[in-house]
């Protein structure tokens, strides 16, 4: 399984499975490739990424005390920088310092100052378990795009000059659209960096991008 990969192999040949029998190993590493191909077109719609991820964050301040994430749900905010000041997280409700939320970042007794790009947010952000609806829009694409071999570029067929089969042009049906759209960050606040390490922030890279 490929990392932003949003469903498993055995998962997908699972839901193409019919019958007792179990789905045949021949088409596996299509398969594999289709998951990735569509996890990828799915996260690319959605402007996100959907894994557990870290990220570098280089913000305009706005003069206020709150900033929303670009990318949600955080879960951890490994450092804050403002005019190349290092902000310490908050010890508690009422001390100094950053304080966050899955969407949100606040600061108390600091402000985000007024500046180009002079606000850098080093976090973590993402699902570390794909949430089973995007999970099976994925699984749902992929399906579509397996079965779509035998008629690629087809919008009908006529069966024995009887009946006539319509086939949808969609990238994907329009349940599976209104079920992501909850995930979807319709206007990008900017342009975030993902960073080459897991976990840990090296200084020296913010402050390079100061």
């Amino acid at each position: 399984m490929a990392f932003g990969d949003l469903t498993t192999l055995s998962d997908l040949k699972g839901w193409l499975q019919n019958g007792q029998s179990s789905f045949p190993t021949t088409d596996d590493a299509l398969l594999s490739r289709l998951i990735t191909a569509a996890s990828q077109y799915l996260q690319t719609w959605l402007n996100r990424q959907i894994p557990l991820a870290d990220y570098i964050e280089v913000r305009d301040g706005t003069g206020g005390h709150r900033l929303q994430f670009a990318c949600f749900p955080v879960v951890a905010v490994q450092s804050l920088t403002v005019d190349g000041q290092t902000i310490p997280q908050a010890g508690s409700s009422c001390s100094a310092g950053y304080s966050f939320s899955t969407s949100q970042l606040s600061v108390r007794g600091y402000r985000f100052c007024r500046g180009a790009q002079n606000v850098v947010i080093a976090y973590t952000a993402g699902y570390a378990i794909t949430p089973p609806d995007i999970a099976q829009a994925c699984i749902d694409l992929v399906a579509l795009r397996y079965r779509e071999r035998s008629r690629i570029g087809e919008v009908s067929k006529s069966l024995g000059g009887v009946e006539t089969v319509s086939y949808s042009q969609k990238d994907f049906s329009d349940p599976i659209k209104t079920l992501l759209q909850q995930y979807r960050l319709m206007s990008p606040i900017v342009a975030i960096r993902p960073m080459v390490a897991s976990t840990d922030v090296d200084p020296a890279f913010v402050s390079g991008v100061l």
